[in-house]
Formats: C-alpha cells, sequence, structure tokens
C-alpha cells in the first residue's frame, strides 16, 4: 500500500477537463491524499479529498467501470508500461499515472492541455 499526499494543484482551464468553474476552483486550494493497493495485476485506487472519497478498482488489460472526478463513471481499460506506470484513455482524456521512488506523478492531458500533479509519499 502506498499513500501521498499533493500540494497545491496549478489552474487548469475548467473548459478543457470539462469540469465545472466550482469545482475547479476548490480542487485549487484542496488536498488529497491516494491509497494505492496492488494485488498482481489488479489495483484499488482510493483518492480522498476532504469528504470525497474516490475509488476505483481494476486489473490491467480488462475492461473496468472507472469513476472519474465528476462522479462520472466511464468503461476503461488500464494498460501497464514498465514495471510503474499505469495509462487509461477516458472520453478523450489520457491520464497517467507513474510511481517514481517516494513520489507518484499523474499527468492528465486533453486536446494538447497537459495537467500534472506530483504528490510525496507519506
Amino acid at each position: 500500500m502506498r499513500n501521498f499526499r499533493n500540494g497545491k494543484r496549478p489552474f487548469c482551464p475548467s473548459s478543457s477537463f470539462g469540469l465545472p468553474d466550482e469545482m475547479i476552483e476548490k480542487g485549487k486550494e484542496a488536498k488529497s491524499i491516494s491509497e494505492i493497493v496492488q494485488n498482481g495485476n489488479s489495483f484499488k485506487v482510493t483518492v480522498t479529498t476532504g469528504t470525497k472519497v474516490l475509488v476505483n478498482e481494476f486489473t490491467i488489460g480488462e475492461e473496468a467501470e472507472l469513476q472519474t472526478p465528476t462522479g462520472e463513471k466511464i468503461k476503461g481499460v488500464v494498460t501497464k508500461e514498465g514495471e510503474n506506470k499505469l495509462k487509461v484513455n477516458l472520453k478523450g482524456i489520457e491520464s497517467v499515472t507513474e510511481l517514481c521512488g517516494d513520489k507518484i506523478i499523474n499527468t492528465m492531458t486533453v486536446r494538447g492541455i497537459a495537467y500534472k500533479r506530483i504528490s510525496k509519499r507519506i
């Protein structure tokens, strides 16, 4: 199990990521804790931000229903690159999560705009 905490998030245009302006404003100041549990090729990712808890469970290479930060549930397939990188594409948004020692780096890209969040292990 790995727990990570992120610092402040940079501003990203809400229209690009499909998030309401209110959610973007709250997210800029929010702190979150991510817990990643791996059992072979199966993962459980829990992200807690204040009172909101987002849980996604998936197995590498198999279709799974994944919940977005807006609460929408979308089917997708998570793939693994190398030993420490997970990738998924949901409705045109590519998400790449990389575990690098005591850091987790998540990059979301849509229409050429990238949002990068770096969290540290706690």
